[in-house]
């Protein structure tokens, strides 16, 4: 059980204020301040940089709330374990993104799961940056995205390697020869949303070239990718997505690649968890069973 002390200062940090850590906690601000002061103290390190009525977490602070986050949901992923011990049925709770769910893993995702027979699963599909933040919250065990990530926050395994390519309809007629990403500014673009891994790795590429999403003349921001296929078969604009997506349009020619100069893309798919978990070993094994 952890120290009522830490879940001040973990309530301290969702809110990144002291009085509203109070009022939530229904504690005196003195007794929030007198918490933080006992852990600086413990810790011999300065935890906050308070700024007026605002706080900002120092490096240390980073780190011990990195550390006692994924220890509160350990401690809650612990109790859930014991309160069902004796049930046969294990729970996990796991996220993958759009693409990876509904594209590039089925085949391994459904392996996995038909092996589990006596496991209780509870999936999210959602983009990185929810799927991160549900690990940080705890309410997932392990995520498999794609995106970056901060090595000093998770565990990553390498699930697999997938082409990153341009596509468009294959009745699609482009205005002038593209052997550029700079030949297709004119094109309307169809994107995912914020937060989504491929739109952030599409940004990344763009930023090499200094270029923008507002470089394009056009853009269609869209959340669920069976959305964005449609549109790009009924020639709706030009896209840039991992070629597992759009495999079975590819081979049928309803879609076609674009080809690009110097455009050889590929990114990897993560298998991740919070680093520091005591369920580290129990996240390998489930690792190791998906890529077998």
């Amino acid at each position: 059980m952890l120290d009522y002390r830490i879940l001040t200062f973990l309530k301290v940090c969702e809110h990144m204020s002291f009085s509203k850590a109070a009022n939530e906690l229904h504690l005196s601000q003195p007794a929030v301040s007198q918490h933080i002061k006992y852990l600086e103290n413990e810790y011999t390190c300065d935890l906050f940089v308070r700024h007026n009525k605002s706080v900002i977490l120092t490096k240390s602070g980073q780190m011990l709330y990195q550390n006692l986050q994924t220890m509160k949901n350990d401690e809650e992923k612990l109790k859930k374990q014991l309160k069902t011990i004796d049930n046969t049925n294990n729970i996990i709770n796991f996220g993958v993104t759009l693409t990876i769910g509904e594209y590039a893993l089925v085949s391994k995702l459904i392996s996995y799961i038909k092996c589990e027979s006596k496991t209780n699963f509870n999936i999210y599909y959602k983009n990185t940056n929810l799927l991160l933040s549900y690990l940080k919250n705890g309410k997932i065990d392990f995520a498999i995205i794609e995106g970056k990530l901060d090595s000093d926050l998770y565990n990553t395994r390498k699930i697999q390697t997938e082409k990153y390519i341009a596509v468009c309809s294959s009745t699609h007629v482009f205005t002038r020869k593209v052997n550029s990403i700079y030949d297709l500014l004119d094109e309307k673009l169809i994107v995912r949303e914020n937060g989504s891994g491929t739109l952030a790795i599409f940004e990344s590429i763009l930023s090499i070239q200094n270029l923008s999403l507002d470089s394009f003349s056009n853009r269609i921001m869209v959340d669920n990718m069976h959305m964005i296929v449609e549109l790009l078969k009924n020639d709706c604009g030009i896209s840039f997505l991992y070629k597992s997506a759009v495999k079975e349009e590819l081979e049928n020619g309803v879609l076609r690649e674009i080809t690009l100069d110097n455009f050889e893309l590929s990114h990897e798919f993560s298998f991740v968890w919070n680093k520091g978990s005591i369920f580290s070993d129990d996240y390998l094994k489930i690792y190791d069973k998906l890529i077998k």
